[in-house]
């Protein structure tokens, strides 16, 4: 069990879409706005958690074109999320822009390859109630989220501070631009690693 509970450490908090995007909505948008972003992205990380459970994730995804689907629309909806945290402290007048709430954060997770490949080592691996797969996967989801809230919780505390600060506007207009920078980096990284795996596998 502590093995688990310290995998679940080591991929939460590494960085990926989900804690950058936390703390550049906490950064650009406020403690408020970010709960309810951290409250869709636990419920959709909840979601994908059912999904590779009951198989029902294995079976689509067994199919290639689901997984470069997924991909790609993740890398495009990873992008739309730093262009809004980019323009957060913009004052362009025909650009509206809304704060990501607790949709968007359902959203990132349902089609965030990186949460489908965590939930399935995680749940596939790491037995250690082999009597009872009812017993461990329970127990699983409670050490899961028992780990992943408050990591999530601080990296919205984090970008919150930043906010805090009251910085000058151009201050805060970089970091807004430095955190859409770091999503954006995600996104160059994965799609990147896929091209490579694809060529690797055509030669």
């Amino acid at each position: 069990m502590f093995a688990f509970a310290l995998a679940v450490f080591l991929l939460i908090i590494t960085p990926g879409p989900g804690v950058l995007s936390t703390a550049g909505v906490g950064a650009a948008y406020g403690w408020r706005q970010g709960l309810f972003y951290v409250a869709g992205l636990c419920a959709g990380t909840n979601l994908v958690s059912l999904a590779v459970i009951s198989g029902l994730a294995a079976v689509i995804l067994a199919q290639p074109f689901v997984r470069t689907i997924l991909l790609f629309a993740s890398a495009g909806y990873l992008g739309y999320l730093a262009l809004r945290i980019a323009l957060a402290g913009a004052k362009i007048a025909f650009i509206q822009t809304s704060a990501p709430g607790f949709i968007a954060g359902v959203m990132l997770q349902f089609i965030n390859p990186k949460a489908y490949a965590v939930n399935t080592t995680l749940f596939t691996s790491f037995a250690f109630f082999p009597d009872s797969f009812a017993v461990e996967t329970g127990l699983k989801l409670l050490i899961m989220n028992a780990i992943w809230l408050p990591l999530h919780l601080l990296w919205l505390y984090a970008g919150v501070r930043l906010n805090a600060l009251n910085l000058p506007a151009r201050i805060q207009r970089i970091i807004n631009l430095v955190m859409a920078a770091c999503l954006l980096a995600v996104v160059v990284l994965s799609v990147w690693s896929v091209l490579a795996l694809a060529h690797g596998g055509a030669t």
